[in-house]
This record gives C-alpha cells, structure tokens and sequence, in this order.
C-alpha cells in the first residue's frame, strides 16, 4: 500500500471493498490519489453492512449525499498517532471531526472504534475505523 495512491491502495484491500465501490460511484477516487498528505478514516466493509440495505440503497442513490458523507472521513492533514488522544480536524466536506482515546484504543466521533491505523499509502495516512461516520447538518 505504501507505494499507491489512497484510493489505488483502498481498492487492493478487501475489508475495503464497499468504500472503494462508493468512492468509484461518487467520483471521489481520482480527487483522493491526486491529494496529498490527507488521512483518510476508511470505513471497512463492516461499517456499511452495519448500516440497514435500505439505508445503504438510500446513500448510494444520492450522489450528493454520498460525496458529503465520503469527504467528511478525509481530513486535508496528516493525522499521526499521537494527534489521535485528543484531536479535532477539519475534513474535506467542512465541519470537525473529533479523535479520542489512549494506549491501542482509539474513537472517531465517540461513535467509530479505529480497528488498524497508521497505514502509509504514496499520499496518504489510512485509519480503518467500524462505523460509518455522519457529518452535521
């Protein structure tokens, strides 16, 4: 993964198959391998399965909402490990997303568990998280 692009890496790993997918769908892959030191909070396949079918047909019929829910898990900065205890980011889509937590245990929004983090791709840092995170309205 190191030697690709975020959303060239994101597609060669299975738990990542369903954020590639939407990224494809919102056309949001080739903006994400053209960025550069951004940190992408990579929903796995088990975020969007958590979500209803009914739930997942409704976001992924909605470009526009899809895109905003897409870019508020990338944030314009590259988010290390020890940012994480207590950190607040901007994210592409434009409101704040928080990080907390200490040792091996880390949260997004309270809400997503960072399940593997600090994955280097050529542009990118890549924390897999288990929820898929909802920005403000």
């Amino acid at each position: 993964m190191a030697e690709q692009k975020v959303a060239d890496a994101a597609a060669g790993s299975r738990q990542l198959a369903q954020l590639t997918a939407a990224l494809k769908q919102a056309r949001l892959d080739d903006t994400l391998n053209r960025s550069d030191n951004i940190t992408l909070f990579a929903p796995t396949n088990h975020a969007f399965n958590s979500l209803s079918q009914a739930e997942r047909d409704v976001l992924l019929n909605d470009p526009e909402r899809l895109k905003k829910v897409l870019t508020y898990h990338v944030v314009d900065a590259d988010v290390t490990p020890s940012e994480l205890p207590n950190g607040s980011f901007k994210t592409l889509e434009g409101s704040q997303l928080t990080t907390s937590g200490s040792g091996t245990s880390f949260k997004v929004n309270n809400t997503a568990d960072i399940v593997c983090g600090n994955i280097t791709t050529a542009n990118a840092t890549v924390y897999l998280i288990d929820a898929l995170l909802t920005p403000p309205d």
